[in-house]
């Protein structure tokens, strides 16, 4: 007796599970790409972290970013079209992730052992002596010169490995009705990662109680977590190769007729972009939501880390934070994606885009109150058995999950669905020019903004103030450009639909 198989059962395993039998050949390799490159890049980003931040101090990040990583980014991807027009696309996927991988093998096998022969101790000394205290981050970052390079290459790890080779590679395979199915699983497998390497890098930074009297533990817990990224980077030049020369020769999986390329989007300088985003208010709004949400981020987490250097002087119990802080937003991540973001999104998209400030706002207040009132706050904390300097970071670390998991399940979504209304010529000037003021303010506004108050007032503890007013007016403005554009957005969708 054959048994019938409701159309409704087909209808929700298709949306659960929307990959066919032959197409895992494709898929399982892309997917284990995506976790390997993700896998290294919650690594190196808790690493570097905890380099820098237990060498240098918080102080050094917006030094750092600004001043190291956005030059570093501009000459790789110089270097990247120069080596378009030369390499096979084979051969430039290789030669672009090697240098990564051969400088995290260097960095602890050569760098970090020799760092009180390389590193210029005398000098450094004597610039501190001689220029003012609100460069002291500045002077650091130059006397622990091996870990601000090791920041900036994994600093980069991202938007090289992530953004430049996997998602171009997975664009240029990849069909329309395929990426349908495909992109979104990949998400996933981002945050499974983060399940993954945040026990793993919790696991080797404990190994501190177990080494023997004189053993540097965090140099033995560099060796193992770099060999983890090292042999993860082979892992995904394997499953590159091997995509390449199994699966791309089958003209089931891969027919370069069948791709549809991108339309390249326009070039918009700085000038061209802001007077583009001035003619549409629209599209200003959208920028708005970008550039305050980058700023908001970057301006709290310096002061959240120099928290997190008080309570954890030490890079292996810094480390061993960062790798429960990493396990908590993968699983929060996935927790907002599969039961937050779905019914917000069901119920409107100002509801749901209005979330991420709110949060932010709500976590920050919380935040730099025991920062600011650690001492008042001391005899009544006290009773709960903690610190104010505890709680600083258990409140620093909730805003900063919860901003991250919110932006990926909902911040993210409700910006991508704003296009949706506009005009075809609006959406891909639109987001030309938002990709240019966004990132550019998004990112680098921050780091300006608390040079220039470290200069002034010299430490993170005398400029925290400032920061947390800084925070609470952009989260204002960002708030109030969501209100604005949940307006238009509703109108031009209410038009879309009648017409």
């Amino acid at each position: 007796m054959s048994v019938e198989v409701k159309p409704e059962f087909g209808a929700w395993r298709s949306r659960l599970w929307p990959i066919h039998a032959h197409e895992l050949k494709k898929i399982l390799p892309m997917f284990l790409m995506f976790f390997f490159i993700s896998f290294n890049y919650t690594v190196l980003r808790d690493t570097k972290d905890t380099l820098v931040v237990t060498a240098c101090g918080a102080e050094a990040l917006p030094f750092i970013k600004f001043w190291g990583v956005v030059p570093a980014a501009v000459l790789i991807m110089v270097i990247y079209s120069k080596l378009s027009n030369i390499l096979s696309r084979e051969a430039l996927f290789c030669a672009t992730l090697l240098p990564f991988l051969i400088f995290f093998g260097l960095f602890t096998t050569v760098l970090y052992p020799n760092r009180d022969i390389l590193h210029p101790n005398a000098l450094a000394d004597s610039l501190k002596l001689s220029l003012p205290m609100g460069l002291s981050g500045l002077i650091e970052s130059f006397r622990n010169w091996t870990f601000t390079i090791f920041f900036i290459f994994a600093e980069l790890w991202g938007s090289v490995a992530l953004s430049l080779l996997f998602w171009g590679f997975a664009n240029d395979i990849t069909k329309v009705s395929e990426a349908k199915r495909f992109y979104h699983l990949f998400g996933i497998g981002a945050n499974l990662a983060l399940l993954v390497s945040g026990p793993t890098i919790v696991c080797v930074s404990n190994i501190r109680a177990s080494v023997p009297a004189g053993v540097d533990a965090w140099q033995v817990t560099l060796n193992y977590l770099m060999t983890f990224v090292v042999l993860a980077g082979l892992a995904i030049m394997g499953i590159y190769w091997w995509i390449n020369k199994k699966v791309l020769t089958d003209p089931r999986y891969y027919d370069p007729n069948e791709v549809k390329k991108k339309k390249e989007k326009p070039k918009m300088s700085l000038f061209e972009s802001f007077a583009y985003l001035a003619r549409s208010k629209y599209i200003l709004c959208i920028a708005a939501l970008v550039v305050c949400y980058g700023l908001c981020i970057n301006i709290v987490e310096v002061t959240w880390k120099h928290q997190l250097h008080l309570q954890y002087p030490n890079p292996n119990d810094y480390s061993t934070f960062m790798g429960k802080f990493s396990t908590i937003i993968g699983a929060s991540t996935l927790f907002m994606i599969l039961v937050v973001a779905s019914n917000a999104m069901r119920k409107s998209w100002s509801f749901a885009a209005i979330l991420t400030p709110i949060v932010l706002l709500i976590t920050g207040i919380a935040f730099f109150a025991f920062v600011l009132f650690q001492e008042s706050l001391g005899g009544v904390i006290s009773v709960l058995g903690t610190t104010p300097l505890w709680l600083a970071v258990i409140f620093g670390a909730a805003q900063n999950i919860m901003s991250k998991a919110s932006k990926y399940s909902l911040f993210d979504p409700t910006k991508e669905m704003s296009y949706i209304p506009l005009d075809p010529e609006s959406k891909v000037k639109g987001k030309a020019a938002i990709d240019v003021v966004g990132a550019r303010l998004g990112k680098s506004g921050g780091s300006l903004l608390q040079q220039g108050l470290l200069l002034i007032f010299g430490t993170i503890s005398a400029i925290t103030p400032y920061i947390a007013v800084i925070l609470f007016v952009f989260i204002g403005l960002w708030i109030t450009a969501v209100r604005s554009l949940g307006k238009q957005f509703a109108v031009l969708t209410s038009e879309s639909s009648s017409s």
